[in-house]
């Protein structure tokens, strides 16, 4: 599966098309007010409704959500998982229009389908959407039946489904933001048979949240697992499920990366055995996120943020103080560098203090 950052550009396409034809069906059939998709619709909808999106296994934030609860109401389904960057900075816009909308007759349903394995556990999920203020239904979708009923393809993903059970667009990935508002407004409009608002929520991520320096981004999302690994830099190679004494490469061209210390490289993540043990990367973006988790419940582990061999300074993240010192002491995505001043090709390298770390993959904005 794959991330999508496309700021402006299918999100926009998509969700303008869906408003130029809104008065035209795109899905032509419907099951007890949800959609079944019609052939060479240019919209997928459910092939299974009652199966897929409102027989989900469990919810958060509510008991589970039935047909009467969606009859009449507009629908915003959103594809999400919470340690995804792309996911991250949706999230501010899904809240501000789930909290403008409520009351006239928008109902918000987050689809959280996992990428890695820890995302699948009920008890993350339930502390991340605490974290992350997801206040709105949110259905666990681990066997990616709804992705699938969907025939959805990113993290992020908005569907926009009238009140009549028809998708009417949807919106693949970052971006196109104030074009899918007024397509729910345009919806809530034909529901109500008179004018739903016009103006635009004004939304302002802050943290990871916070919108991509798309001109200075060169660098892209870079896997640890071997499975999907790229770009790894290592006289020893890479050792496919074995542990393995790793050397820093002594030099790295922009987007290469290496390991330090002794490691095992499995196919979703590498577990460092043995403390201390590093990661180096060379990258031009303002920001660097890195998913990381323990192996082991237990203390958290200690870490030390270095930018070309010196501390962060007012380059930190989020996570990490202005001396690069931070913790992992949960399962996601942790904000390492937000860069203030002008971005260039940079080294980075993160040093654990403690063995049991788990890495999984890089991202940047």
């Amino acid at each position: 599966m794959s991330r999508f950052i496309l700021v402006g550009l299918v999100g926009a396409l998509v969700v303008a098309a869906a408003i130029a034809l809104a008065v035209v069906p795109m899905v032509l059939a419907r099951v007890d007010g949800l959609p079944t998709v019609a052939s060479g619709a240019s919209v997928l909808g459910l092939s299974d409704p009652e199966r897929a999106l409102l027989g989900a296994g469990q919810w958060l934030n509510t008991p589970p959500l039935s047909a009467d609860d969606l009859r009449g109401k507009v629908v915003l389904v959103n594809f999400w998982t919470y340690s995804c960057i792309n996911s991250l900075r949706a999230l501010p816009y899904v809240r501000a229009w789930a909290a403008k909308y409520k009351d006239r007759g928008l109902v918000v349903i987050g689809v959280h389908t996992p990428e890695f394995g820890f995302e699948k556990d009920v008890d993350n999920v339930r502390r991340a959407n605490a974290a992350l203020g997801v206040s709105y239904p949110v259905a666990l979708d681990s066997d990616y039946a709804i992705w699938q009923a969907f025939g959805n393809e990113a993290w992020p993903a908005l569907y926009f489904i009238d009140a009549d059970g028809r998708v009417r667009g949807r919106a693949l990935g970052e971006g196109g933001y104030d074009q899918s508002e007024r397509l729910m407004q345009q919806l809530l409009s034909e529901a109500h048979r008179a004018p739903v608002g016009s103006g635009i929520a004004p939304v302002v991520g802050s943290g990871p949240e916070a919108a991509p320096d798309l001109k200075d981004l060169r660098s892209e999302e870079t896997y640890v697992g071997y499975a999907k690994a790229s770009n790894f830099v290592s006289t020893e190679g890479v050792g496919h499920d074995v542990q393995r004494l790793y050397r820093a490469a002594p030099a790295l061209q922009l987007n290469q990366w290496s390991l330090a210390g002794l490691w095992t490289v499995g196919g979703e993540f590498a577990t460092l055995n043995n403390a201390p043990g590093a990661i180096r990367y060379r990258f031009h973006a303002r920001d660097l996120h890195l998913v990381l988790a323990l192996s082991s419940q237990g203390h958290p582990i200690r870490f030390r943020v270095t930018i070309d061999g010196a501390p962060p300074g007012a380059d930190h993240g989020s996570d990490v103080d202005a001396r690069g010192w931070g913790s992992v002491q949960d399962p996601r995505m942790y904000q390492l560098v937000r860069q203030k001043g002008p971005v260039a090709d940079r080294t980075f390298e993160i040093q654990f203090l403690d063995a049991g770390v788990r890495a999984y993959v890089f991202t940047f904005g």
